[in-house]
């Protein structure tokens, strides 16, 4: 994670003041098992999936695909 941070950082970064809750900072980072920034990184992270998966999840039954699954499951045996 801490990797991932980084190599986001030296592209861009935001400095930010909030007013979080102590315990819930806490809780979190006792969670991660990491500081303050990487444990907030990855809260926003979990929260950019979660839009891109009910996105995702709005498709459902929209989209008319045809596929041959026998042939798409068939792989190159050596």
């Amino acid at each position: 994670m801490y990797d991932r941070m980084n190599r986001s950082a030296v592209l861009e970064t935001r400095r930010v003041t909030a007013n979080l809750p102590v315990k819930l900072i806490d809780d979190a980072c006792q969670v991660t098992g990491k500081g303050i920034t990487e444990t907030l990184v990855a809260g926003l992270e979990r929260v950019r999936r979660s839009a891109a998966a009910d996105k995702a999840r709005a498709l459902k039954g929209k989209l008319r695909l045809m596929i041959d699954l026998e042939t798409s499951r068939e792989r190159a045996r050596h």
